[in-house]
């Protein structure tokens, strides 16, 4: 596949600041870096130092970003959209309610995407994807977005990094994808501030449901969006035997259920891979 335009859209302050401003988002002052080592250790510092709820850090390039299980996560400069948010979840949520952050986040990063006529879905726990197979011919889906989530005391920490202009070649696998890829052009700053207006709204009703998925609505979205249910999947949990069965529901924490040989099973964390039936 030839490799697609790939223009290098600002992404400093004053274009964020812009972007939030034509978005009409009232947040902190975002703190914008050329390159970081990772926006999720500074996210936390900033959490630390008592920064408040959507305090964002941004980053043209990093330099050890990391995904989940500690995996190394880098990509050029110019090309993606790398940032992470600081909320602050209430204390009386329970941690049922802390399971659907990072899954509210990848249904914000989904419909943001999905503005720019790119057919996105979601694969538990933290992708976001096309379902399409890989350039290589193997099985797809591709990946266009990954999240991770990091708590420090009373903060949760959410990092994003959606694949915006990159070229084939400039992706780790023949199962990652970008934006440009999939024949859309974007401009990450204005990306930046469509993803955080969507989740702003997924957030606002989340709190006013008391961090309740079913009351406010956000777990029979997030189904009807996932990939992931009702297809065979492998779950590999760091350890053992995967278990090997269908996906048929995501609980009240935002686990996954597995129905197989071994009955019904709850997944808090592990890796999934969509299998052919």
């Amino acid at each position: 596949m030839p490799a697609p335009a790939n223009p290098a859209s600002p992404l400093t302050a004053p274009a964020i600041i812009n972007a939030f401003t034509s978005h009409g988002l009232e947040l902190p002052a975002p703190t914008v870096f050329d390159t970081i080592a990772s926006t999720n250790d500074e996210a936390l510092v900033q959490a630390s130092a008592g920064a408040p709820e959507w305090t964002v850090v941004v980053a043209d390039r990093q330099s050890a970003g990391r995904g989940r299980l500690s995996r190394s996560w880098e990509t050029p400069a110019g090309r993606g959209l790398l940032f992470s948010v600081i909320l602050r979840p209430d204390p009386v949520w329970s941690a049922a309610s802390l399971g659907w952050i990072p899954l509210i986040a990848g249904l914000a990063t989904s419909r943001a995407c999905g503005a720019h006529d790119v057919a996105c879905r979601l694969k538990w726990p933290n992708d976001v994807v096309i379902d399409a197979a890989a350039y290589d011919g193997s099985p797809g889906p591709r990946k266009l977005a990954g999240i991770l989530a990091e708590r420090r005391s009373e903060a949760v920490v959410v990092g994003i990094g959606i694949n915006v202009s990159h070229a084939q070649a400039e992706l780790p696998i023949p199962a990652a994808t970008s934006l440009a890829l999939e024949g859309s052009g974007c401009d990450r700053a204005q990306l930046l501030a469509q993803c955080l207006q969507v989740w702003g709204e997924l957030w606002n009703r989340f709190r006013l449901g008391g961090g309740d998925a079913d009351s406010s609505g956000i777990r029979s979205e997030y189904l009807a969006e996932s990939l992931t249910i009702g297809r065979r999947v492998r779950v590999d949990l760091g350890g053992g035997a995967p278990l090997v069965g269908e996906a048929v529901d995501i609980d009240h924490e935002g686990r996954l259920i597995v129905d197989g040989p071994f009955g019904l099973r709850t997944v808090s964390a592990g890796d999934v891979t969509h299998l052919r039936h």
